[in-house]
């Protein structure tokens, strides 16, 4: 399958079904578990199509124009490191939609929860295959927003909503810092495409901004992987 379609399709798939689902008739519309379950199954069979290419060492870059202005596209790239991410995402997915099928209640919105659970499939997939880290940042923050809704998919209790604006708080505001550090590592290199700045990391430390964008850059990912001292989130989203 040609590059310029498979990382596209492997990407925005998961969001277009997100959409689909949550506009389905009824809030417990049972056949969103389905849409959901082919949805996951074709994006992990589309991944694991991809082993042979990643296997030769290639990296799969699929481009779209984006803001040409800012020297911004939307960039989608595939290393073997992205790849076994992917993997991992879409067969999880997949494997969760199996779990919930017998795990929610008749009771519960099920084309909610599935339209959120393949939202977040979809941001996760953009956050590993994105090439651009200003596109980096958007689907990290993206991930912080469905894991809200996700979080407080029980809105009725009151500690999954007290969860779920806990953990909005503390990533999203991580999140930020980490927007701010691309935006100071982009600045410092020159360029927003991932190559160009891992090709650059001696330009990068050299320069009298690195110490703040790296502290911003471990703001980041401290809060969104809750470790300490932000690990306090986590136990309220469970």
């Amino acid at each position: 399958m040609p590059t310029d379609f498979a990382l596209p399709l492997l990407c925005f798939l998961p969001f277009l079904a997100s959409v689909f689902v949550l506009a389905a008739p009824g809030e417990k519309y049972r056949g969103a578990a389905w849409v959901t379950a082919v949805v996951a199954a074709i994006l992990s069979l589309l991944s694991l199509a991809l082993f042979p290419s990643i296997a030769n060492g290639e990296v799969l870059i699929s481009r779209i124009e984006w803001v040409p202005q800012l020297g911004l596209n939307l960039t989608l790239r595939l290393d073997g490191l992205a790849w076994l991410f992917a993997v991992l995402i879409t067969c999880i997915g997949f494997l969760v939609v199996l779990y919930a099928r017998y795990y929610m209640s008749p009771k519960d919105p099920i084309a909610r929860f599935h339209a959120l659970l393949l939202a977040f499939m979809g941001a996760m997939l953009g956050l590993v295959m994105s090439g651009n880290i200003i596109q980096l940042a958007i689907f990290w923050e993206l991930t912080s927003l469905v894991s809200f809704l996700l979080i407080g998919y029980w809105y009725h209790r009151g500690d999954a909503r007290d969860g779920a604006r806990m953990a909005l708080i503390i990533t999203g505001t991580g999140g930020l810092a980490l927007f701010v550090s691309m935006l100071i590592i982009g600045r410092i290199v020159g360029s927003y495409e991932l190559d160009d700045v891992l090709a650059s990391g001696s330009l990068i430390v050299e320069s009298p901004l690195y110490p703040v964008a790296l502290i911003l850059f471990l703001l980041g990912a401290f809060t969104k992987s809750a470790q300490f001292p932000f690990q306090f989130w986590l136990p309220n989203a469970m």
